[in-house]
Parts: C-alpha cells; sequence; structure tokens
C-alpha cells in the first residue's frame, strides 16, 4: 500500500504541541437544570443541548422527561434524533437498538401530525440503510416532502449514520447547506467575542483615610495658649503704651487674617507631608522596580494600546515618549487594583483601552495636563502670603518692643515668655489648623474624582460588556459553522480521492484543539476552539485514508495539510491516555513507522464550576470531538481489521419496521 507522504509525522497538524493562549468560560444558564424541574423543562434543555451540538447530553435529559411522562410525536422525535446524533450503527449499544426498535413501534400509536411523519420518515432511512439492495427514491421523496424545519433537523443530525447510496443522493443537498450557512450571520466578525474574555468590573483608587481628625484633637490646646500668649503679650503693651499698642493691634489681626486666608489657599492646594495625594492615585507601585508578571502585563498592554490609539500627527514613539509618566502612573495604579484578583491581563484590557483612549481625547481637548495646573498655587497668592506673614512677625516684634520699653527685668522675661508662646503655639495652631482644613479639601477633592472615575469606568465596562453580549456567537451558531466547516472539508477530501459515499465503508472525524489556540465555552456546554486540528479517517475496501489539517475558525483557512494512507492490517494497535492534569491522548501505532501521539482535549477540571461535574465535563467535550466513535472505530480495525468494520455494518442490523 502506497503513502502519499511517507512515515514521517512531524508536522504540526500530527503531533501537537498545545498552547493556550486565553480561555473563557461564559456565565450562561441555558443548560442548567433545576432539580426539581418540570419534564417539560428538561426536555426544552434537552433540545437546546441537541441543537448545540451536545447530544450525549440531550439522549439524557429528553429521556429522563418521556420516564417522567412527558410524551408525543415531537419528544419521540427528538429523543431519536439525539440517540443517533454523531454515531454510527457500531457506536449503538444492544440496549439502545432495543429502545429504538421499540419507540419505532410505538409511531402508529400516535395521532397523525407533522412529527409523526418526520418520526416515519427517520425509521424508514434507517430501515434503507439496515437492508441491502432497497428502493432509496421513496424514502428520499417523503424526507423532501417533510416541512424545512424537521428537514434540516434529520438531515444535519443523522449526518454520521447516512452511509453509502443513500448519502451521495443528499450529498449535492449538505453541500449546498454547508455553502450558505458557512459564513452567514456575519461569521468573521463575530468569532472573536465569543472567545474575548469576561471582563472584569470597573475599579478606581479609593482616597486615603483623613488625618483631620488626629489635627483637630490637638487643635484646642494649642490655641488657648494662643489665646493666653498673645492676650498676656497685648495686655503688657497697653500697660507700657496705651496708644502704641491700639495702633500695632489692628495691624496684626489685619496680617494674622490675610495670612490665614491665602496661607489656607496655598496650603489646602500643595501636598501634605509624607507622601503626596498624586502619588496615592497615581503612583501606589513603582513598575521599574516590581518584577511579578502581572504587573509587566499591565505595562506592556498600557504600551501597546497607548501605540495604537494616539492623537493625530504623532507616531507611536512620539506619543508613547509625550505620556511616559501618565502611562507609567496609571500602569502603577491598575496592577495596584488588580493584583490580588489573580486574573489574566486579558480581562483588564478593556479598561487598559479606555484608559489610552481618555488620554488620547484629554490630550485633543488640551485637558490632558489639567490636575498639574490645578495643583500649583498662583504666585499672587504666594506673595501676599508671605507678605501677610512679615507684616504679622513685625507687628509681634512690634508689640514686645512696646511691652519691654522701660519694664524691668521681671516684666521683660514675662514679655519675652509670652511672645515666645504666641510664636510657638500660633504656629502650632495655624498648622493643625491649616492640615484639618487641607485635609478635609484633600478628601473631598479626591471623593469627587473617585466616584467621577468609578463612574466613568463603570459606563465603560459597561459599554464594553454590550458589546461583547451583543456580538458573541450563540452555541448554536457557533455549532452551525463548525458542522458546516467539516462537511466541506470531508467534501473536498473526497473529491481529491476521486471517492463517493458508495466508496466507503465508513468513516470518522476527529475535531481536536489546534497547536496555539484560545477556547471557550458556556456553562455545561463543550469547549470550542479559535484554532482547530481536524482529522478525517476514510475507510474503503482498499484501506484507510487519512486526511488531517490546521483550521482557523474565524475565518475558515486552513494550513499544514498531510495525507496519508494505509491498509487495515497496518494498523496495529490504539491507545488512550487520560491525566487529569493534561487531558486525553490517542496513540496510533503503525507497523511500519512510530508511534505518534495525537492531542484530544486538554484538561478542564480548573476551569469548572461549583455545580459542574468534572467527569460528566470531559465526557461533553470528548463526545463533541467526536472521540468516542473515532476511538470505537480505530480499536475495532487495530484488533480485527477490515472485519470489524464488515462485521458491524448497517447492514449488520434487522431492519426498523413501522406498522401502520
Amino acid at each position: 500500500m502506497s503513502h502519499d507522504d511517507g512515515a514521517a509525522y512531524s508536522s504540526a497538524a500530527y503531533n501537537s504541541t498545545i498552547g493556550i493562549q486565553a480561555e473563557t468560560v461564559h456565565d450562561s444558564t441555558i443548560y442548567f437544570v433545576h432539580p426539581d424541574a418540570s419534564p417539560q423543562e428538561k426536555y426544552r434543555v434537552g433540545v437546546q443541548l441537541l441543537e448545540d451540538g451536545v447530544p450525549s447530553r440531550a439522549r439524557e435529559m429528553i429521556t429522563d422527561a418521556i420516564v417522567h411522562g412527558h410524551d408525543g410525536t415531537e419528544v419521540r422525535f427528538h429523543w431519536v434524533l439525539a440517540m443517533l446524533s454523531a454515531r454510527t450503527h457500531h457506536d449503538l449499544t444492544t440496549e439502545e437498538v432495543e429502545r429504538l426498535r421499540y419507540a419505532s413501534r410505538l409511531v402508529r400509536n400516535y395521532a397523525e401530525d407533522e412529527w409523526k411523519e418526520a418520526l416515519r420518515v427517520t425509521f424508514d432511512l434507517l430501515a434503507v440503510l439496515s437492508t441491502t439492495g432497497s428502493e432509496t427514491g421513496p424514502v428520499l421523496k417523503q424526507l423532501h416532502d417533510l416541512p424545512l424545519r424537521q428537514y434540516d433537523a434529520i438531515l444535519r443530525h443523522l449526518d454520521v449514520i447516512l452511509t453509502g447510496g443513500l448519502k451521495d443522493d443528499l450529498w449535492a443537498e449538505t453541500l449546498g447547506q454547508a455553502r450558505a450557512e458557512r459564513f452567514d450571520n456575519d461569521r468573521a466578525q463575530r468569532v472573536w467575542a465569543y472567545f474575548a474574555p469576561a471582563p472584569i468590573g470597573a475599579r478606581a483608587v479609593r482616597p486615603r483615610p483623613s488625618t483631620a481628625a488626629a489635627a483637630r484633637a490637638a487643635l484646642p490646646v494649642r490655641a488657648v495658649l494662643f489665646v493666653v500668649s498673645s492676650a498676656l503679650l497685648w495686655a503688657m503693651a497697653l500697660v507700657a503704651n496705651p496708644a502704641q499698642a491700639i495702633a500695632e493691634l489692628p495691624v496684626a489681626l489685619g496680617a494674622g487674617l490675610t495670612a490665614a486666608r491665602f496661607g489656607g489657599r496655598w496650603w489646602g492646594q500643595e501636598p501634605g507631608p509624607g507622601p503626596t495625594a498624586e502619588a496615592h492615585v497615581s503612583h501606589p507601585r513603582d513598575p521599574a522596580s516590581a518584577e511579578d508578571k502581572f504587573t509587566k502585563r499591565v505595562i506592556h498592554s498600557f504600551d501597546h494600546y497607548f501605540s495604537v490609539r494616539r492623537p493625530h500627527g504623532f507616531t507611536s514613539d512620539a506619543w508613547l515618549a509625550h505620556t511616559i509618566q501618565i502611562r507609567r502612573s496609571l500602569a502603577a495604579e491598575i496592577a495596584d487594583l488588580y493584583r490580588e484578583s489573580r486574573i489574566g491581563v486579558e480581562r483588564v484590557d478593556w479598561l487598559i483601552r479606555y484608559l489610552a483612549e481618555d488620554a488620547r481625547n484629554r490630550y485633543n481637548n488640551g485637558t490632558l495636563f489639567d490636575q498639574r495646573r490645578q495643583d500649583q498655587t498662583p504666585g499672587r497668592t504666594k506673595a501676599l502670603t508671605m507678605a501677610a506673614l512679615a507684616v504679622l512677625g513685625g507687628a509681634a516684634l512690634a508689640a514686645f518692643g512696646t511691652a519691654v520699653s522701660g519694664a524691668a527685668p521681671q516684666r521683660a522675661l514675662w514679655a519675652f515668655l509670652a511672645v515666645l508662646g504666641a510664636a510657638w503655639s500660633g504656629h502650632e495652631t495655624v498648622f493643625r489648623w491649616l492640615e484639618v482644613q487641607r485635609e478635609e479639601r484633600r478628601l473631598n477633592r479626591e471623593t469627587q474624582e473617585y466616584l467621577e472615575q468609578l463612574t466613568a469606568r463603570q459606563i465603560a465596562h459597561q459599554r464594553w460588556q454590550s458589546l461583547l453580549d451583543e456580538t458573541r456567537p450563540s452555541e448554536l451558531e457557533m455549532e452551525t459553522w463548525l458542522t458546516c466547516d467539516k462537511t466541506l472539508f470531508v467534501d473536498e477530501a473526497l473529491r481529491h480521492h476521486r471517492l463517493t459515499w458508495r466508496d466507503l465503508i465508513s468513516h470518522t472525524i476527529l475535531v481536536a484543539p489546534g497547536p496555539s489556540y484560545k477556547r471557550g465555552r458556556v456553562r455545561g456546554g463543550p469547549w470550542r476552539y479559535s484554532h482547530y486540528v481536524f482529522r478525517l479517517f476514510l475507510f474503503t475496501q482498499d484501506g484507510i485514508r487519512e486526511i488531517s489539517s490546521e483550521f482557523n475558525f474565524s475565518d475558515a483557512t486552513r494550513r499544514n495539510e498531510q495525507r496519508n494512507n494505509y491498509r487495515f492490517d497496518a494498523l496495529t494497535s490504539v491507545q488512550v491516555t487520560e491525566n487529569a492534569d493534561v487531558g486525553y491522548d490517542l496513540e496510533l501505532v503503525l507497523s511500519n513507522g512510530p508511534a505518534r501521539k495525537i492531542r484530544v482535549k486538554d484538561a478542564d477540571a480548573h476551569q469548572l464550576a461549583p455545580t459542574e461535574n468534572s467527569q460528566e465535563i470531559s465526557e461533553i467535550n470528548l463526545s463533541s470531538a467526536g472521540s468516542a466513535h473515532t476511538f470505537r472505530l480505530l480499536e475495532g480495525i487495530a484488533a480485527d481489521g477490515k472485519g470489524w468494520i464488515e462485521r458491524h455494518g448497517p447492514d449488520s442490523l434487522a431492519p426498523f419496521q413501522i406498522a401502520g
């Protein structure tokens, strides 16, 4: 037997090293069934699972609904489709075949409607398949006469079990439908949203705790000491020279009030002692010294989004240089806000992108550096404050001179102590009062900034979340596109090898993750991938033809295609290995080549919700990949060769007879 590409299997399509770029689980309840759910609700979820490509779970749900009394032609029709979907005759157990035969005998008991006719046609198709040389014309006419809904459902879910001449007769229609639906509903522009991670909620830097309470507690004692010292000093001045003291008092009071008024503005705008307000808001951590991977990825993401969202007239390098301080501050802030969440930077990219756009917009509006200008105290305020302090100091010294003029040494000592006490307590009183004012202003300003920032970020988060929800394809759309891709891949393989369905004994297609991919799923659903590897096995009288190719799911482009032919007896061993931390591997051993491992699926236990069962999710993913069917076929052939397929072909089944 010839080998199209020899025995070398170094291609990534054959022996892949899987790399998960990103993964997300959509928080959907479409498959959730309450333990006390009605049979009707279980049936509804079962049909949803069937349409979305999870027939194994659909069988369980619809069977449970029937057991609990919800039965009828429509229910039985979907139950039969769930039993047969993505399966061939040799996948059915003896018990399942008997249950199908029992269901076929029930058809005559149902009232006539479109669902009963669809049931009858489905079983007629099975009867034709299981009877060698049967005429296909009548049953095909019955199939085409069905309403479009039932016709499409039968064609889709019996795709694997239908084969031979019957499949040839339907293949042109199957292909036409696949070509029509492959890029339907704007596939290329929407697939990205399915794999986009759920954006984490908006956060902003909270205001620092106020220190005003401590300053306010220390204020009364210092204020009383200042009043007593000042009163003593002016009393002594009044005794020594009343006229001069009365002239000095208004000057001192005016200078003091002026210094308090303008000094309060100056002090309220300048950073207080310790960490500055700007350092708190924008520099919670120095990114240059942070070695953790999360911070580095945040910095890299900021660099990326600032480089692509820049004002007109700036090159990427020029804009990055112009905003280096703002970018570092924002990167440090975001890294500090989200570090403890243990998330990937992909979930916060929406916020980084928004901040980059906000910086660009503020630059265009001329407000990018407004905060710095607002924090600068006008020179006039500083000059008036310094002048008032100088006048106040001069007035205090003049009062001291007046108080000690011609006074005894003991009186001069009291005047010196009074001016010293007034100076110290006045400084401390003003300092504490200004600190209270500054802290209250700072807290109000930071609270306002926090609320404004948080509100703006929440709006941006909601806007991004809404875009994802509106753009993200449904499970049905994702499954339909994947089915179309597989159909056209099979058709191309058949045409390349110049085969028809009459030439095939059987076939199977294994759908596995690509060598590098993003993946996503809904709760209770299978993983779906941004890049796949399709591996098709065509079983003919002459042997096995294997074709594999990597698929980009967004645009259905392919690469790294490989083909191989080998005899049935060349397949000597098939092994399946399972590792909870790694996933499932399929190992094929050929008599004339090295063993090769094929990754079927990756581990998913760490992404399970509390309500999900790891074994159940694993089975859903294996069923969705077509692995159970593929494993069973290859294992049977490795054990018994071509004889296994011939013994388990469709004509090995007794016909499904429907009376009435």
